[in-house]
This record gives C-alpha cells, sequence and structure tokens, in this order.
C-alpha cells in the first residue's frame, strides 16, 4: 500500500509522541507504520458495561489511540450524549475512527423513500464522535430472505453512503459467517453483496475471523476482490473441542493473520486495521488486547 500523505502525517506524530507516553512494555508505533491501528470496543464489552471511563483510560495507558465502538443506545453512546463521551474521548487522547451499529429495516421508510429520524440522528451523532465510518455490522435476516430482499437491501446500503457521504464520512457492512453459507440462484451471498454494492458508497470491514464458521478462508477472500479492504476486523481463531471456531490472540490461531494482512495491505488497499477479539480462552480481556496491540506493533503496524 502506498502510504497516503493522511497516513504519513498521522505516522510522523504519534511516532513522535508515542515515544514519550506508551508503556515500556508496548514498542512505539513504527515510524512507517502500514496504517491504522484501532480495537473494536465490543473486545472489552463487559469492562465497557461496567466502567466505560476506566476501561477507555486503561486502552489508552497500553497505547491504543483509535477505537470502534459497539454500543450506541437510544441517542446515546455507552450511557454518555454524543459531545459529552466525545469530550471524554479527546481528553484520554483517544479517537472514535469507526462505530457498529446495525442498520435495520425499520430504520428505511418505504413510503418516504427515505431513512427514518431515528438513523439521521445516528449519522449525526457518529460525525459529532468524529467518526470516519458508520458500520453495520450484520443484517436482520428479514433482509436478505430472498433475492429480492437482499437487492433492496443493498439499494438502502448504497443510499447510507450517500448519506454518510454528506457528512464526509464511509458507510461499511461488516460480515459474520452466513453469508458465506447462503446461496441465490448458486451463488454465494457474499459475492453477491460484493458485486451488487457501489465501493464508492460502501466499505466492507472483512472480518477475517468470522467468515471461518462459513467454510471460507480470508485469505482466499481478500485475493479475490483487490482493493475492496480498506478497513479490516483483524481476528485470528482456533478451533474449540466442537469443531467450531472462535476467536484468540493475534497469531496463535489458524487464520495465518499476518500474511492475510500482508496481502490485504499490498494488494487490498488496507488502512485501517481495527483488532477483535470476542473469547479469551480463560485469560482476560484486557490481557488480551494488549497481547493483540503488541503483536501488531511488531508487524509493523
Amino acid at each position: 500500500m502506498k502510504t497516503t500523505r493522511r497516513i504519513f502525517i498521522r505516522n510522523s506524530a504519534l511516532a513522535a509522541a508515542g515515544a514519550m507516553i506508551l508503556p515500556k512494555s508496548l514498542p512505539p508505533v513504527p515510524p512507517k507504520a502500514k496504517g491504522i491501528v484501532g480495537l473494536q470496543l465490543y473486545s472489552v464489552r463487559a469492562e465497557m458495561s461496567k466502567d466505560p471511563l476506566g476501561s477507555l483510560k486503561q486502552l489508552a495507558e497500553m497505547g491504543y489511540v483509535y477505537v470502534e465502538h459497539a454500543n450506541y443506545v437510544n441517542g446515546k453512546f455507552y450511557g454518555y450524549e454524543p459531545k459529552e463521551f466525545r469530550k471524554i474521548l479527546d481528553d484520554l487522547g483517544l479517537k472514535m475512527i469507526s462505530g457498529h451499529t446495525a442498520l435495520n429495516p425499520n430504520h428505511w421508510d418505504d413510503s418516504k423513500k427515505d431513512f427514518a429520524d431515528s438513523w439521521k440522528k445516528l449519522v449525526e451523532d457518529a460525525a459529532i464522535l468524529g467518526q470516519q465510518y458508520v458500520v453495520s455490522p450484520a443484517m436482520n435476516q428479514a433482509q436478505y430472505r430472498t433475492y429480492d430482499d437482499l437487492m433492496k437491501t443493498m439499494e438502502i446500503f448504497n443510499k447510507a453512503g450517500e448519506l454518510c457521504k454528506k457528512y464526509k464520512m464511509k458507510f461499511g457492512y461488516h460480515n459474520h459467517d452466513f453469508e458465506f453459507k447462503v446461496e441465490f440462484n448458486g451463488e454465494k451471498m457474499f459475492d453477491i453483496i460484493m458485486k451488487t454494492i457501489d465501493p464508492k458508497m460502501v466499505v466492507i470491514q472483512l472480518d477475517t475471523g468470522n467468515l471461518y464458521n462459513g467454510g471460507a478462508k480470508a485469505l482466499d477472500v481478500v485475493k479475490k476482490y483487490p482493493k475492496r479492504w480498506e478497513n479490516i476486523h483483524v481476528k485470528d481463531e482456533i478451533q474449540t473441542e466442537k469443531g467450531t471456531y472462535e476467536s484468540c490472540i493475534l497469531g496463535e490461531g489458524i487464520v495465518n493473520i499476518q500474511e492475510v494482512l500482508s496481502v490485504a495491505t499490498k494488494v487490498g488497499g488496507a488502512e485501517v486495521y481495527i483488532i477483535e477479539q470476542e473469547a479469551y480462552q480463560g485469560k482476560s480481556p484486557m490481557d488480551c488486547v494488549k497481547a493483540d496491540l503488541e503483536i501488531m506493533r511488531k508487524w509493523g503496524y
């Protein structure tokens, strides 16, 4: 990936600051880091539920600068009004680069051919937080019950991209596993999504771990669609005793995540790498995300 002016300036600033504020236990941001590294706060969901301020402070002390939220309820982020939460982030030196909020059928008014006020407010609040991405983390089954339902959903996704663009943000969709299981006319739903959405309006936030339970492999998907992966959920997976997969500390699983990231960087156009770990194999979530960040830094991100 060619280093953009935005990333070059960001890296220079963080590298200078990192040597002064990062704990000695973590390597500083590499001077020529390959992109922006952040954390999906769902990784520490229990901690964020109990003590959002203390948890965010702890993450900042680890060396995290960018975070992605997973809690926007009744117009508030983790119980705080948008402007209030933005100040909390600013005071801690954190940036909310992205956020997960599902774009559901009730967010679209068919009679008006427009978004419901609740979705419009969500986008406005995301802009207040300083987000660059508004990401829908999954689909309601009603949104893909039939091929026509899926096509309608893709049309709405494109319109969501248009709305976000007005606020200088991008709309995104984050995969799970069902997109690789469901088929229409002999074609995987994920491939249909990739062919149907407007890449200028919708970013696909590839989750490198979720797809394993759908029978897919991240490296194959990244190679199949070059220049489509500017924002990635970085996740490794291990196989459980039940034969399913769950996330683990980066580099300890079967994803071959370092190679996946290398290919995504070189041919996928990746610039934003959001760490997510949802299972911990007996370790504490905070210890896991600290280890994940340390590994990403060692890999040059």
